[in-house]
C-alpha cells in the first residue's frame, strides 16, 4: 500500500499531525516511532528531569483558548481530558509526566503509530518515497518529526574528550571535589551547572557569545530564570565563573584535562586551564544520516536544521516536509517554533497546507462584511482570545482578504506563507508582536513601560507584546497600525484600542 503521508517520529509534533489526520478520516497515513512508546526523547531529556515549559492549571478563566496561553505542554484537541494541566499542578513539571501524557494522547486519539520501527533509510524513486524501518514503506509525502535527535558538537580538537550532555552522569556525587568545565551557554549548560554546584569545587561555563536572558529577549530558548541560579555564584564571587571566549583545544593532562581557551574580552589572549571533567552542553541537530543521495535535504545553521520553505517543505526535496522543533529554522531564536507551545500551532497550519495542496481543501475562512466596523470587531475579538497568535508572535497571522463582495477571515497562517501565496491580494494581516527593539531595553524600567501603556499615539514604541495590523496591496505592506500595549493584555478599550483601529481600517479601505 502507498500511503498519502508517512510521519517519522511519535513525539509531540508527530502525534499532533497524526491526530489531525486521524480526525479527517480521509487520509492514508502512518506514524513510525523507533522507540517502544511515544515521546521517547523525554525519557532522557532534559537530563535533570525538570521541564522548563510552564504548566498553569489555575488561570481564573474557563475559556480553553485563553488557558492555552499559559499551558505550554498540551497538544491541541477538543477533548478536555487530553490537557496536560490535568496531570500535575507543578509549574515546571517532571519530564516523566510528558512521556505518560504523550502515550495517553496517542492512545485516546487513535493515532496510527507503529512502534519499534526505527527508520534507517529514506530514498526517493519513481515519484514515491521509500522508507526502510521494521520493513519497507512507500509514501507520496514524508513528514519528518524526529526533533533534533543528534547531539551537536563543535569542531574543536580533542572534543571527543568531553562528555556529551546526552551521556554524561547526572549524579552530583560523581563530580565530588572536581573542577568542571561546561561548554555551552544555553539552558542545558546552566541546568547542569545548577545541579552540580553543591558537589564540585569549581565550575566554569564557557562559550563564545554573551549570555542572553529569556526575560529580556522574549525568546524562551535563551537562558530561563529557572536555570540561572549559577549566575549568582559568579557575580557574587562564589568560586564559579562564566568564560566568554572559545575553546581552542582539549588535551589529556595526567589524570585530568588541559583546555586552551581564547578569551573574547581580552583580545583573544589564550590561557591553559586545567579541569577534571569537561561537559559538552552544546545543543542538538537533525540526524540527516537516514536520507540517501536521492532525497538528502539541504542543511543550514551550522548544518543543524533542514532548509525549509514557508510551507515547511524541504527547500530542495519536493514532498519532504518537517514538523515540530525542526521547523525553528524558519524563526530561529525569534519566536517559538522550537517548542511545543509554538509548534503545535505550526503543525495545525501544516495540516491545512497539506489539505490545501493535496486534497483541494481551501484554507478555512469566515466570510464577513468588508466594512471598517466589522473588520475591527473581528480583529479585536481574535487578538483578545487567540492563543496561536499569542504563542507564535510575529510568525503566525490572521489574514483578512478583501473581496469584491465582502472579506474572508483566515486564522493562523504563517506570515511567510501569506507573502508567498497571497502577495498580490489586498489584505490585512494581524499579528501579536514585541517592539522592534524590545531586547535593547530594560523590561523592568518603569519609564519604558509608562510611555506606551494604553497610549494610542505611542503604541509603535511599545516594547511589550501588542497587536500589529498591516494593510497589504500590490505585494507590499503600505500601512501599519499598532494597538497600545496593556498590562492585562486586553486590547478592547473603546477609546484606546477600538476607535483608533477602526479609523485605520477605514483609511485603508478608502
Amino acid at each position: 500500500m502507498t500511503l498519502d503521508y508517512l510521519i517519522i517520529g511519535a513525539g509531540p509534533a508527530g502525534l499532533q499531525l497524526g491526530a489531525l489526520l486521524e480526525a479527517d478520516g480521509d487520509s492514508d497515513y502512518l506514524v513510525l516511532e523507533g522507540g517502544e512508546s511515544a515521546g521517547t526523547f523525554f525519557q532522557t531529556f532534559p537530563r535533570h528531569r525538570r521541564l522548563i515549559s510552564i504548566n498553569k492549571p489555575h488561570t481564573g478563566t474557563t475559556d480553553p483558548e485563553l488557558n492555552l496561553r499559559l499551558d505550554w505542554n498540551s497538544l491541541l484537541s477538543d477533548d478536555p481530558a487530553l490537557l496536560f494541566t490535568g496531570y500535575t499542578e507543578r509549574y515546571f513539571p517532571d519530564a516523566d509526566l510528558m512521556v505518560r501524557y504523550l502515550g495517553d494522547f496517542a492512545a485516546k486519539t487513535g493515532v496510527k503509530v507503529r512502534y519499534n520501527a526505527r527508520v534507517t533509510r529514506v530514498a526517493f524513486a519513481d515519484g514515491l518515497f521509500e522508507v526502510t524501518a521494521d520493513r519497507s514503506y512507500r509514501a507520496r509525502r514524508v513528514i519528518v518529526a524526529t526533533g533534533v535527535s543528534r547531539m551537536y558538537l563543535p569542531d574543536v580538537p580533542g572534543i571527543d574528550l568531553a562528555e556529551p550532555y546526552g551521556t554524561m552522569s547526572v549524579d552530583p556525587r560523581d563530580y565530588l571535589d572536581q573542577r568542571v568545565l561546561i561548554i555551552g551557554k544555553g539552558n542545558s549548560a546552566f541546568e547542569t551547572a545548577d545541579a552540580l554546584m553543591e558537589t564540585t569545587t569549581v565550575i566554569h561555563v564557557a562559550g563564545p557569545s554573551s549570555i542572553r536572558l529569556a526575560w529580556r529577549t522574549h525568546f524562551v530558548g535563551h537562558l530561563r530564570a529557572v536555570n540561572n541560579n549559577f549566575l549568582d555564584t559568579y557575580q557574587l564571587k562564589s568560586a564559579n565563573a562564566i568564560l566568554d571566549g572559545t575553546v581552542r583545544r582539549i588535551e589529556r593532562d595526567g589524570d585530568g584535562l588541559r583546555v586552551t581557551f581564547a578569551f573574547a574580552r581580552a583580545d583573544e589572549i589564550t590561557k591553559e586551564l586545567r579541569y577534571d571533567r569537561v561537559l559538552a552542553c552544546t545543543g542538538f541537530a537533525l540526524d540527516a544520516s537516514i536520507f540517501d543521495e536521492t532525497c538528502r535535504p539541504a542543511l543550514t545553521i551550522d548544518d543543524r536544521f533542514p532548509a525549509q520553505t514557508s510551507a515547511w517543505e524541504s527547500a530542495d526535496v519536493p514532498g519532504l516536509y518537517f514538523a515540530g522543533t525542526l521547523t525553528q529554522q524558519r524563526d530561529f531564536k525569534k519566536s517559538t517554533s522550537g517548542f511545543i507551545h509554538g509548534f503545535r500551532y505550526g503543525v495545525r497550519a501544516l495540516h491545512k497546507i497539506l489539505k490545501q495542496r493535496y486534497a483541494a481543501t481551501p484554507w478555512p475562512a469566515t466570510r464577513i462584511a468588508a466594512g471598517p466596523d466589522t473588520i475591527t470587531a473581528a480583529v479585536i475579538a481574535r487578538v483578545n482570545r487567540s492563543s496561536a497568535l499569542w504563542q507564535q508572535f510575529g510568525f503566525l497571522a490572521d489574514v483578512v482578504l478583501i473581496r469584491p463582495d465582502g472579506a474572508d477571515y483566515l486564522e493562523e497562517m504563517p506570515v511567510g506563507y501569506f507573502h508567498d501565496e497571497h502577495r498580490d491580494e489586498t489584505a490585512f494581516t494581524v499579528t501579536l508582536e514585541y517592539g522592534p527593539h524590545h531586547d535593547q531595553v530594560d523590561p523592568f524600567d518603569i519609564t519604558v513601560s509608562r510611555i506606551a501603556q494604553d497610549t494610542p499615539g505611542q503604541a509603535h514604541d511599545a516594547a511589550y507584546l501588542h497587536p500589529v495590523v498591516r494593510f497589504h496591496r500590490g505585494g507590499e505592506p503600505i500601512a501599519t497600525h499598532h494597538l497600545a500595549e496593556n498590562l492585562e493584555n486586553r486590547w478592547d478599550r473603546p477609546d484606546v484600542h477600538v476607535a483608533p483601529l477602526a479609523a485605520f481600517v477605514r483609511r485603508c479601505l478608502r
